[in-house]
C-alpha cells in the first residue's frame, strides 16, 4: 500500500512537472510570463480538465513552502539602508495603496454581492493585494527592477507583503468567534513576542552559525543551514498559530545586512522558483470551472472590474506622486490583478467561518483569471504606455542609481580596483569567500559580501545584470568557459580579469573579456623605472627603456596567443636578449 502510494506521488510530480515545462515554455515564448503557464498546467491536470492529478489542497499546502521561501527572499532584500532610502515609497506609497484597493474592493463586494461587512472585508481586503510572484519577474525581466518605476512598483509589493501579517491578525479577529483559538488581539501579541523572539535568536544563534560556516567554505552547508533557518523560523510561527510566511520573513531581515546575503540568495532561489512553480500549478489545479460555467458573467465581470478599479486607484496615486501619465497607467495595469496571498488568506477565512468554501472557490477563480490578464493587458497597452522620443532623438531612459562594478575578490589587488572605482563615484558591489579576509575589511570599514564569485546565480543575485562592470581580481584565474558564460548572460557589463602570468592571458586572449591584465606587470615596470633613475638615467631614456619593453613584450604575446603557448615565442625572446645585449 505504501509502494502504492509512493508510486502515485511520483507519477503525480513526474506529470506537474513536465505539464509545468511544457506550459511554461510556450507560454514565456509567447511573452505571457511564467505564472500563467503554471496556472493553466495546473488547469488541464485539475479534476475539472483532464483529472490527471488529483489532492490539489494537499499539493498546495506543499507548494506554499515556495511562498515561505519568497517571503525570506523578500527579507534578504530589506537591508536597513535599503529600507530607510525607499521608506516613504513603502510606508507612504505602499500603505495607500494597500488601503484604498482593499476598501474600495470590500465596498464593491458589499454593493454587487451583498455579503455581510465581516465577509465583505474578508474578500475585499485580500484582493487588493497584486502579485508579487507575477510582478517581479516581469520586471527583472524588463530590466525595470532598479529604475524609479520599478522601485515604486517593488516598494508596493513590498508593503504588501508586510501587510500579511495584519491581514491575517483581522481576519481571525472577525472570525474568532466561529472557531476555538486566540482572539485577534491576542494574535498580535503573540506576533510581537515572537519577532522580537526569532530577531535574538537570529543575533545570538543564526549569524555565529553561519560566521562557523564561512570558515569551513562548505556550500553544502551552507544550503542546509539556509533550508534550515527557513523552516525553523516557519514552523516557531505555525506553533504559535501564526504565519509560517512572517517568520520565514524575519528570517531574511535577520540576515539581510549580513555578508552572507547573496550566498543566502543563490542556495535558496532554486527551491524557491520550482515551490512557487507548483504552487501556482496547485493554483490551477484548483480553479473550479464548474464555479466559473455556473456564474460566468460574475466571475469574468468582477474580475474585469477588479482590474479597472485597482488600476484607477493605483494610476491616481502614481499621478499624486507626479509620475507621468504614461509610467503611472503602466503601474496601474502592472499591479491590476490579484496576489497568490489571497488564496492564504481565504483559507483562513474559511477556517474562521466568514465565507463558505464555495465562495472561496468563486473569488479564486477571479483572482485566478486576473493573474491571468495581466500578460495580455501589459502586450495590449505597450503602445499607450511606450514614451514618445523626443524632437532631438533618443527618448529619455530610465534613472540608473549606477549600480556601477562588481569586483569578486577583496584582496590586495580586488582592494585598489575597487576603492579606485569609488573613488571615481561608482557604486560598487564586493564579494569574497575568504571569511578571514571579510573580517579584515569590515574592520577598515568595507561592506564585502561572502559567496563564491565563480557561480552565475550568485552574480545574478549580488545584481551582475544591472552592472556596467565585473571585475575578477581572485587569485584563481576563472577560465575562459566561464568567463564566457558570464559575458552571455550578462551582456551589458563589461569583463575584466586579473592574470596570474602569461599563461593565464594567453588562455583567456580569445575569451569575451574585455582585458586581462598580469597582476605584477605594472609593479614590476615601475620599480624597474625607480632603478633607472637611482643609477642615473635621464626621463627620456628611462621612457625609452619601457617602450621598448613594451613592444618586445607585446611581440612576444601575440605570438605565444597566436600559437597557444609559452614557448611559441621562445626564439624570438633570444633574439630579443640578444639586441638588448648588443650582441649580434
Amino acid at each position: 500500500m505504501e509502494e502504492h502510494h509512493a508510486g502515485l506521488m511520483l507519477r503525480d510530480a513526474m506529470l506537474m512537472l513536465g505539464f509545468a515545462m511544457v506550459a511554461v515554455l510556450a507560454f514565456r515564448r509567447a511573452g505571457l510570463g511564467a505564472t500563467l503557464g503554471y496556472l493553466v498546467a495546473g488547469a488541464l491536470l485539475g479534476p475539472h480538465v483532464l483529472g490527471l492529478v488529483g489532492n490539489a489542497e494537499e499539493m498546495a499546502e506543499v507548494a506554499e513552502l515556495g511562498i515561505v521561501m519568497l517571503l525570506f527572499v523578500v527579507g534578504l532584500e530589506l537591508s536597513p539602508a535599503r529600507l530607510w532610502r525607499l521608506k516613504g515609497a513603502i510606508f507612504g506609497l505602499g500603505l495607500a495603496q494597500v488601503t484604498t484597493c482593499g476598501l474600495a474592493v470590500t465596498a464593491t463586494v458589499l454593493a454587487l454581492a451583498g455579503y455581510p461587512w465581516a465577509a465583505a472585508l474578508a474578500i475585499g481586503l485580500p484582493l487588493g493585494l497584486s502579485s508579487t510572484a507575477q510582478v517581479l519577474p516581469m520586471l527583472q525581466s524588463g530590466g525595470k527592477l532598479r529604475t524609479p518605476f520599478g522601485e515604486r512598483a517593488f516598494a508596493i509589493l513590498l508593503f504588501q507583503d508586510l501587510s500579511i501579517i495584519p491581514l491575517i491578525t483581522i481576519v481571525a479577529a472577525l472570525g474568532s468567534g466561529a472557531e476555538d483559538g486566540p482572539s485577534g488581539w491576542m494574535l498580535g501579541v503573540l506576533t510581537l513576542v515572537a519577532v522580537v523572539g526569532l530577531v535574538a535568536a537570529g543575533r545570538l544563534l543564526i549569524r555565529p552559525l553561519f560566521s562557523l560556516i564561512g570558515t569551513l567554505g562548505e556550500r553544502e552547508l551552507f544550503i542546509v543551514a539556509a533550508l534550515f533557518t527557513v523552516l525553523a523560523s516557519a514552523v516557531v510561527m505555525e506553533a504559535l498559530g501564526l504565519s509560517a510566511a512572517l517568520g520565514a520573513f524575519i528570517a531574511g531581515v535577520m540576515l539581510a545586512d549580513t555578508r552572507y546575503r547573496h550566498e543566502l540568495e543563490a542556495d535558496i532561489e532554486p527551491f524557491r522558483a520550482i515551490l512557487l512553480g507548483l504552487f501556482f500549478v496547485a493554483v490551477g489545479m484548483m480553479l473550479d470551472i464548474g464555479v466559473i460555467a455556473e456564474n460566468p458573467l460574475f466571475v469574468i465581470g468582477f474580475a474585469v472590474l477588479l482590474i479597472a478599479v485597482k488600476a484607477a486607484i493605483i494610476m491616481g496615486l502614481g499621478l499624486l506622486l507626479k509620475m507621468r501619465w504614461r509610467a503611472a497607467l503602466a503601474l496601474g495595469l502592472l499591479l491590476s490583478q490579484g496576489g497568490e496571498f489571497a488564496f492564504v488568506l481565504y483559507t483562513q477565512a474559511v477556517q474562521g467561518g466568514l465565507i463558505s468554501i464555495e465562495q472561496s472557490s468563486l473569488f479564486g477563480a477571479i483572482v485566478t483569471l486576473s493573474m491571468a490578464a495581466t500578460p495580455f493587458l501589459m502586450i495590449a497597452t505597450r503602445k499607450i504606455r511606450q514614451e514618445p522620443k523626443r524632437e532631438g532623438g533618443e527618448r529619455e531612459g530610465p534613472h540608473d542609481e549606477g549600480a556601477g562594478a562588481l569586483v569578486v575578490g577583496f584582496g590586495r589587488f580586488g582592494q585598489t580596483v575597487a576603492q579606485t572605482l569609488l573613488a571615481g563615484g561608482l557604486s560598487v558591489t564586493l564579494i569574497d569567500r575568504n571569511d578571514a579576509q571579510i573580517d579584515t575589511a569590515e574592520d577598515f570599514g568595507s561592506k564585502v559580501y561572502y559567496g563564491d564569485g565563480t557561480r552565475l546565480d550568485l552574480l545574478r543575485q549580488a545584481g551582475a545584470a544591472d552592472a556596467q562592470l565585473i571585475m575578477f581580481c581572485m587569485d584563481e584565474v576563472p577560465g575562459r568557459e566561464f568567463i564566457d558564460s558570464v559575458a552571455e548572460t550578462f551582456p551589458k557589463a563589461t569583463i575584466y580579469v586579473r592574470g596570474f602570468d602569461r599563461k593565464s592571458v594567453i588562455a583567456l586572449a580569445n575569451s569575451k573579456a574585455e582585458y586581462v591584465v598580469r597582476e605584477v606587470y605594472e609593479s614590476a615596470l615601475a620599480v624597474a623605472r625607480m632603478a633607472l633613475e637611482n643609477v642615473g638615467l635621464s626621463e627620456r631614456e628611462i621612457d625609452e627603456a619601457e617602450t621598448t619593453y613594451r613592444e618586445n613584450d607585446r611581440k612576444r604575446m601575440d605570438l605565444q596567443i597566436e600559437g597557444g603557448d609559452i614557448y611559441a615565442a621562445k626564439e624570438m625572446t633570444r633574439q630579443q636578449q640578444r639586441a638588448l645585449r648588443g650582441e649580434s
